[in-house]
Formats: C-alpha cells, sequence, structure tokens
C-alpha cells in the first residue's frame, strides 16, 4: 500500500462524488444517464446499505447501482453533500459526509452523518459499507412502501 495508490483512490472517489453532484443536477434517474457514473464503478460493484433503509439491501453491479440510484431519487426529494473527510490507506478509502436531504415521502429535512469504507481496485469502486448515524430516522422520513429492492440482496 503505497502513498501514491492512496492517492489515486481519493483522486477515484473525487471524481465519482463529481459526477454523482452533476448526475443529481442534471436531474438524477430518469432525467440523467447512470452512464455518467458507471466509469466509476467495477461492473462487479457491491454496495451494502442497512436493511433498515427504504433503499436497503445489497446491490451489485452496474444495474443494481443504476436501480439504487432510482431508489434513492425515490427516497430524497434534495440530497446534498455538504462536506466530506477522506482517510485512504491504499486501496481502502474512508468518507464521512456530512449530507443535508429532504425526503420526498414527508417533506421532512434532515441532517446526518454517513461514515462509509470503500474498497478501490484497478482504479474503480468494488465495494461500498455506508454507516448511517441513526436508521430510523432516516427510515421514519421516507416512509412509503414502494421503493424497488435489490435483486439477490
Amino acid at each position: 500500500m503505497t502513498m501514491s495508490s492512496a492517492t489515486d483512490s481519493v483522486t477515484v472517489l473525487t471524481g465519482m462524488y463529481a459526477a454523482e453532484a452533476e448526475y443529481l443536477a442534471a436531474g438524477g434517474p430518469g432525467r440523467a444517464s447512470f452512464d455518467l457514473l458507471a466509469p466509476f464503478f467495477a461492473p462487479d460493484v457491491v454496495l451494502h446499505q442497512a436493511d433498515a433503509l427504504p433503499y436497503g439491501g445489497t446491490w451489485r453491479g452496474h444495474d443494481g447501482m443504476a436501480r439504487f440510484f432510482l431508489a434513492m431519487a425515490e427516497a430524497w426529494e434534495s440530497f446534498e453533500m455538504v462536506e466530506q473527510e477522506f482517510l485512504a490507506t491504499g486501496e481502502t478509502v474512508v468518507v464521512l459526509t456530512q449530507i443535508r436531504a429532504r425526503a420526498r415521502a414527508t417533506g421532512r429535512e434532515l441532517g446526518f452523518p454517513i461514515l462509509q469504507t470503500i474498497r478501490v481496485e484497478d482504479g474503480r469502486i468494488a465495494e461500498v459499507y455506508p454507516f448511517y448515524w441513526d436508521t430510523r430516522a432516516i427510515a421514519d422520513a421516507c416512509r412509503t412502501g414502494g421503493v424497488p429492492r435489490p435483486f439477490g440482496g
């Protein structure tokens, strides 16, 4: 694990977060193409979301990621990454993100942190584990019933 591999991992993530901001600014799913984000994710990427969340479960591959972003768009009217801190050691990056969001179902606004461990392999995001401070508050604010669930998750 070299300093340059840690720097490369952070570069991949900062690029992905910039592409995600562009994707969301363009209207997200249905208005923007997941192709904007796809280059940052390995074809067999795995995203593990807490089961208690409206978009909980395990999301796999580019198809799974596209469906995850659709589920997020159904849950959140707005989802802004206000501040981020990165700690990288080789292929593993820990990202602390402060979020400001408004739930689509209830109109409630929340501010909360997400801590993610992200594994980057060959210049692409291979696996993501997000940890939320209070999944119940998020689930309560987003209470709907029709958010799509991942396949095989």
